[in-house]
Order: structure tokens, then sequence, then C-alpha cells
């Protein structure tokens, strides 16, 4: 029953959310810098808008810098690899809440640095600056959102699962 009880606490709920998100940017970072060119190529349609309705109205907003959208993209991965390298070590935190009876103060905050790193690039990032500003909600060749909204959701909730654990005793 010791082993059921530490497999279905709220703690290995947190650490469990945590660890899949780390895996799940481990990935994209990989996907990113395997396959380089299609992803990039995502990056510049969106900056471009060139597959949008073309209004002079927001077109004027177009980024068609090859060194720009080389720029953004490698800040993309680079902020990826360190999202996931932050919710790893929320992961390891975790562990040592699970296993070891530690507090889960520190857990809980790098796994929330790493969620809210995750909310920025997904929310802030391709939300609002691609989703809007680049109107890619208008593209249905190189739109996002969807995938966008995804990660945020997960994000946000995962967020509440790890505050959950607040009242926790490890």
């Amino acid at each position: 029953m010791r082993l059921l009880a530490r497999v279905g606490s709220p703690h290995t709920v947190a650490a469990v959310v945590t660890a899949i998100t780390a895996l799940y940017l481990l990935l994209v970072v990989f996907g990113n810098i395997t396959d380089y060119g299609t992803n990039r190529a995502f990056v510049e349609h969106v900056f471009a808008m060139d597959t949008t309705f073309q209004s002079p109205d927001t077109t004027w907003r177009a980024i068609t810098s090859p060194a720009l959208v080389t720029i953004a993209y490698v800040l993309i991965i680079a902020w990826e690899a360190v999202t996931a390298l932050v919710l790893a070590a929320g992961v390891a935190a975790w562990i040592g809440v699970i296993f070891r009876g530690r507090d889960a103060t520190t857990a809980r905050q790098w796994s929330s640095a790493g969620l809210v790193m995750q909310l920025l690039l997904f929310g802030g990032g391709f939300i609002a600056i691609g989703g809007e500003w680049f109107v890619m909600w208008q593209s249905k060749s190189w739109n996002g959102l969807q995938a966008a909204l995804q990660n945020f959701i997960i994000a946000g909730i995962s967020l509440v699962l790890v505050y959950a654990t607040s009242r926790e005793k490890a």
C-alpha cells in the first residue's frame, strides 16, 4: 500500500506532467534540429505572411529577411531547449520529493518556471505574435495555432496540478 500511496500521490502527478512536458519539448528540439529546413520554413512563411489574405493593412508587418528569420528560429529552439532543461530539473526535484521525502517547494519552483516558459513561448510567441501580429490564423498552409493552443492548455493545466500539491505532505 505504501507504493500505491507514492505512485498515486499528487506529487507523482506533478512529477509525471512535468516529465511528459520535458520529454515533449526535448523531442520538439530534436525535431527542430534534425529537420531544420522544414521547421525553419514554417517560421519563414509565418513571418513573410505570404499565405495570408494579403491585406495591405497587415502585410506591412511581414519580415522577409533570411537573417532575421534564422535568428528568430534559433532563439525559438534555444528557448525550447532551456525550457526542457528547466522542466528536467523539476522532474529530478520531484523524484527527491517522492522517494526521499524532500520538501516540494524546489520541485514546484522548477516545474513552475519551465511551465511558465512554455506558456510564454506558445501563448506569447505562437498564439499572440504568430497568430495575431503575423495573422497566422489566416493561413491554411502555415497555421500552427491549434498546436500552440494545445501546448498552452497542457502547460496551464500542468501548472494547476503542480500547485494542487502545495498542501500535500511528502
